[in-house]
């Protein structure tokens, strides 16, 4: 495609993911024209068309896919259990693609997008929004300047109460389908903990099912141990009332605590956009702090770096028409599903 034309974009769903996580993005990014969004749902196609009154509003996949012709990248953004065909034929149409996590529904899955990628010469990214966290970010840079010394823990949790189930596929899918935390928001946290610390195996897992009548994990404990010695605990739940902080790092000269989740997806639900004065700043109140406690050296409050999920299309856009590396390689999105697999072995999902 010529390097100045715009990246002609189609989104396939138009959900939380779609609405909130994908479409803004690709419209307040000028390298990018939003130009097709499927989507079966009446509100949410009214939805479309009034944040999105240029883009034309299909009703099924398919028929988004069989316009693949006219784009230059689709946008899955649709259940895991359907992003192996959708995504093998927007990428043998000669679209790149951007896939939502979960990646797939499973390794094989997963492996035979990267290997059609690689067949078709497309570019394949997955969307692992939370490498642009603040806090996220904050741990990256404290580690950097070595303000924690030698790390031995790392603790990561990120845990919700969903209240029952609802008719929505993470609620009415099952594990095999790509369902369940450990999937959804677990291949967030150990992206993350495999971008800070390297590479990892499972040593431990609970997963369980927490919701009368749910058919996936409502809860995950996955224990990690990295080659370089750190061992990441993972938290996850759909069922907590209250929650634990979002980060605790444990070093030689000092820990970090952070609580509270990174602020860019309740503004983004609330009608921000990327491109608002402010977005991304988290307030000092949200500020996690940095020492040891007792000591005489009071706990430092530390700033927040600024949340950018901007960052991955910019990637995605520099990829596409300059040949540069992907944001988020998806030969690393595999290695997080090859751990989430491992986990189901060690701890099929039950009923507690």
């Amino acid at each position: 495609m010529p390097k100045n034309s715009p990246i002609r974009t189609g989104i396939i769903g138009f959900g939380l993911s779609g609405r909130v996580f994908h479409g803004p993005f690709v419209a307040t990014n000028p390298a990018y024209s939003l130009d097709l969004i499927a989507t079966a749902d009446a509100g949410r196609q009214a939805d479309a068309r009034e944040r999105h009154p240029r883009a034309e509003i299909v009703d099924t996949p398919a028929e988004l896919l069989a316009r693949a012709n006219e784009l230059d990248l689709v946008i899955l953004a649709s259940p895991a259990h359907v992003h192996l065909e959708q995504g093998i034929a927007a990428l043998e149409a000669g679209c790149a693609v951007v896939v939502d996590k979960p990646f797939a529904a499973s390794v094989a899955q997963a492996e035979q997008l990267i290997e059609t990628a690689e067949r078709v010469g497309q570019p394949l990214a997955v969307f692992q929004n939370r490498r642009w966290d603040s806090d996220f970010l904050t741990v990256k840079k404290l580690l950097a300047e070595g303000r924690l010394g030698a790390v031995h823990r790392f603790e990561s949790t990120f845990e919700r109460f969903s209240g029952g189930l609802r008719d929505r596929w993470q609620d009415t899918s099952t594990v095999d389908q790509g369902a369940g935390i450990s999937f959804d928001l677990g291949s967030h946290l150990i992206d993350q903990a495999l971008q800070l610390f390297g590479p990892a195996s499972v040593e431990y897992a609970e997963l369980s099912i927490v919701r009368p009548g749910g058919t996936s994990d409502d809860e995950a404990f996955i224990s990690l141990l990295h080659d370089g010695g750190v061992r990441s605990h993972i938290s996850l739940s759909r069922a907590a009332a209250q929650s634990g902080p979002r980060f605790r790092v444990l070093g030689s000269e000092a820990a970090y605590v952070v609580h509270g989740l990174d602020g860019q997806e309740p503004a983004l639900k609330l009608g921000a956009l990327p491109t608002d004065d402010g977005y991304g700043v988290e307030p000092e109140s949200a500020w996690g702090t940095l020492g040891i406690d007792g000591s005489d050296v009071p706990l430092e409050r530390v700033q927040s770096e600024r949340g950018d999920y901007p960052a991955f299309y910019a990637g995605i856009a520099d990829s596409i028409r300059n040949g540069s590396p992907l944001p988020v390689d998806p030969r690393e999105s595999l290695e997080t599903m090859r751990i989430i697999e491992r986990a189901h072995r060690l701890s099929p999902v039950a009923a507690r």
